[in-house]
């Protein structure tokens, strides 16, 4: 499989293609269209539970005029011994173009990649807690709009870092970027990779310096059962409270990926407030995926210029 019709890993991304995919999100969300060359088929292939992604994904495929085809896990053939690979060439054979995978296992993509029998575009919709880069692209069109730039912005990212794919996938562009980043939580949550990227902090220390906070779910699937801090405990240690929110600058934002815990990872209060832009971020990806897919089908020359 060629890698230009894949978008598996924010290391594909360049500085080029993200401020290229962030000014057509940019203007898909204020109207713009496209066509395509002929009729493209699209189907979603979620093996973790998702709402935001896998609607977003499915909108942002009818919204650019794609026919897309129901698939569910828990019913298909993978539950009878199926291998991945094999679901998806059977996937290609019948006719579709374009599939979008989330799966629990890192890297599942790696022997699709190495495939030359795979032809089919594909986006990665998040792999265990390694990458997701629609949602990190999501993320930085987000902060795009709100100040114009990414260059000394100061980030911190805060919670289940050792879980998170979203962390790793943000942390990487961001510096990339030129953005200044800090990483707050438990210890014990810590991964010796996030040293490379940025500043390990006390939250309540960088709080008045940063632009952004962006906020984590605690993956408590991904622990073992008697592994985590209390949600009660963590929220009051290094949860996004009130009290902490009223140290932030008027200009700061924050972001969480969703889906949120409550009285968690934010206090409730703040989930919709002002500075507030989670649900900006759900509306966003929707144009953020068209972008990226239209991109990929570019390539194949399956776009109308």
């Amino acid at each position: 499989m060629d890698n230009y019709n894949a978008l598996v890993s924010v290391e594909q991304l360049t500085n080029k293609l993200v401020t290229n995919l962030i000014d057509r999100a940019i203007a898909f969300k204020s109207g713009a269209t496209t066509k395509l060359t002929r009729p493209v088929y699209a189907m979603n292939l979620f093996f973790e539970n998702s709402t935001r992604t896998h609607t977003s994904f499915e909108m942002a495929e009818r919204k650019l005029g794609m026919t897309v085809l129901d698939f569910n896990a828990q019913a298909s053939s993978t539950s009878k011994g199926e291998t991945l690979s094999d679901t998806l060439k059977t996937v290609q054979a019948i006719g579709v173009d374009v599939v979008t995978v989330r799966h629990p296992q890192n890297d599942y993509y790696q022997p699709l990649l190495a495939d030359n029998r795979f032809q089919m575009t594909l986006v990665n919709a998040g792999d265990g807690s390694g990458q997701h880069p629609s949602q990190c692209l999501l993320d930085l069109m987000t902060i795009f709009e709100e100040f114009g730039h990414f260059t000394d912005l100061k980030v911190v990212i805060c919670g289940d870092l050792r879980h998170s794919r979203v962390a790793r996938s943000n942390m990487q562009v961001l510096s990339q970027l030129g953005a200044i980043l800090y990483f707050a939580g438990p210890a014990e949550w810590f991964a010796p990779e996030f040293a490379h990227y940025g500043q390990v902090v006390d939250l309540e220390r960088i709080l008045p310096e940063v632009d952004v906070v962006m906020l984590l779910r605690i993956q408590h699937e991904r622990f073992a059962a008697d592994a985590t801090l209390s949600d009660a405990a963590f929220h009051t240690q290094y949860g996004l409270t009130i009290a902490r929110a009223a140290q932030l600058k008027p200009s700061a934002i924050w972001l969480h990926p969703a889906p949120v815990n409550r009285d968690v990872e934010i206090a409730t209060e703040l989930v919709e407030a002002p500075q507030s832009r989670i649900f900006k971020q759900m509306t966003n990806g929707v144009f953020m995926r068209m972008a990226i897919i239209e991109h990929l089908l570019e390539q194949r020359h399956l776009i109308q210029h």
